[in-house]
């Protein structure tokens, strides 16, 4: 079932004790009017949009089969709350949010007044009516509710208490980090790094202007938009190979969406492609998000080259701060992630949380699981010895792997397709 082939039944339930109605709709499209409308004004983040989940809805919604359960809450006739909900099929059916894999950021939209009218309370009794609501229909009948990556307020920090922070939330195995921009480019760079630093920064420059010169671009064509997206692909992917990390991009439908966010005229506002090229080569690239007063820094790519010698990756994170300040960013959201580098710029550390519960008998199990897994994680992920000597054992069966897959590519096609010998 894809995200529009169920017509809604637009069915209206009255929330236990709150004058505040609500709908479920099976169909994206269905409240994109009043989503747009209600999201000029609502606390959220980029990864809340409409057009953002317009485009996964349209290049992996239809190959992931998610069921759209988009719950719009209402109060005196005025939007309140959207609630960008999925459930996803399979085995076990779960309750996640909208296209959750590619927001680095999941969460509600919220009118201004929402949280005090939403008080944990009042919302645990809502979310029982959500729920209740979702069970009684096969469309969204579920095993598992699984809600991750929920910072504790929606629409940063001058916005307000996230109501699902009310639930049972543990810590996401990820941390996110933010820093805040002010002032010149100078000022904020002479703020952040040391004389020593900076210094060194100007000596790895000068190294790249002698390979070429070094420009910091913003291509405006979509031929030319495109490609970049296309060569940072390509880069990020053979840096997954290095890592020994699962390669996003072979995910269905996930080239598709970046390329199309890129490109599209709907997106143009919110999505930013830029380069730092050096002569001819493109050494790295980027593709942002700008969203109210932030910059959202998504993907990031570089040339495993010459140019990675002289840090052109960091090079161009330079110029992207910069670009945010003198467009009048206030804030540069380096996302989910625990990067070395992310701690060294930022000022703030936003903590993430997820919300795991089972939805039938069938996913009592399944919920111990996920939550013994995602506590494992985060134990290793936290612990800045453990996470070195996994990444390096990881990285080490990535490079194995990647070489024993370079042989058998080389050997000749009667070897590599010679039958197994039968153990004797």
């Amino acid at each position: 079932m894809d995200c529009a082939s169920v017509q809604d039944a637009r069915d209206v339930v009255r929330a236990t004790q709150l004058a505040i109605e609500f709908t479920v709709h099976h169909q994206l499209g269905e409240v994109e009017r009043e989503w747009r409308a209600f999201e000029r004004g609502a606390d959220c983040t980029a990864f809340q949009s409409f057009d953002w989940l317009a485009a996964w809805c349209h290049h992996v919604g239809p190959v992931s089969r998610a069921q759209p359960a988009i719950v719009v809450g209402r109060q005196a006739g005025a939007v309140l709350f959207i609630l960008p909900l999925a459930v996803t099929p399979g085995a076990i059916r779960r309750l996640t949010w909208f296209a959750s894999d590619l927001c680095d950021y999941n969460g509600p939209l919220l009118a201004a007044a929402c949280a005090s009218q939403l008080t944990p309370e009042r919302f645990c009794d809502l979310w029982r009516e959500i729920r209740r609501r979702l069970q009684s229909d096969a469309r969204t009948r579920h095993d598992l509710v699984e809600l991750s990556k929920m910072p504790d307020r929606v629409g940063g920090q001058g916005g307000q208490p996230n109501p699902f922070m009310a639930l049972a939330t543990n810590l996401n195995p990820s941390n996110a980090y933010v820093t805040d921009l002010s002032g010149t480019w100078t000022e904020y760079y002479e703020a952040k790094r040391s004389s020593s630093t900076r210094r060194r920064d100007r000596s790895k420059l000068k190294r790249l202007g002698e390979i070429g010169p070094v420009r910091f671009v913003t291509p405006l064509d979509r031929g030319e938009i495109e490609r970049s997206v296309d060569t940072l692909i390509e880069q990020k992917s053979r840096s997954f190979a290095r890592m020994g990390v699962a390669n996003m991009f072979d995910r269905p439908g996930w080239s598709a969406f970046f390329t199309a966010v890129a490109t599209d005229e709907r997106t143009r506002g919110l999505v930013h492609v830029s380069r730092l090229d050096v002569g001819s080569g493109w050494a790295a690239i980027n593709l942002g998000l700008t969203f109210r007063d932030t910059y959202y820094h998504v993907l990031a790519s570089y040339d495993d080259g010459e140019t990675s010698r002289f840090g052109a990756g960091v090079a161009h994170l330079r110029d992207l701060l910069r670009y945010s300040i003198e467009h009048g960013l206030k804030h540069f959201d380096f996302t989910i992630g625990d990067e070395r580098y992310k701690r060294e710029w930022s000022d703030r550390t936003v903590t993430l949380y997820d919300h795991v519960a089972a939805g039938s008998t069938r996913g009592v199990p399944v919920a111990a699981m996920v939550l013994g897994h995602r506590r494992l994680k985060r134990f290793i992920k936290q612990n800045e010895a453990l996470w070195s000597l996994f990444s390096r054992v990881r990285a080490a069966i990535g490079l194995k792997s990647a070489a024993a897959a370079a042989a058998a590519d080389d050997a000749p096609e009667t070897v590599r397709k010679s039958p197994p010998i039968a153990p004797q």
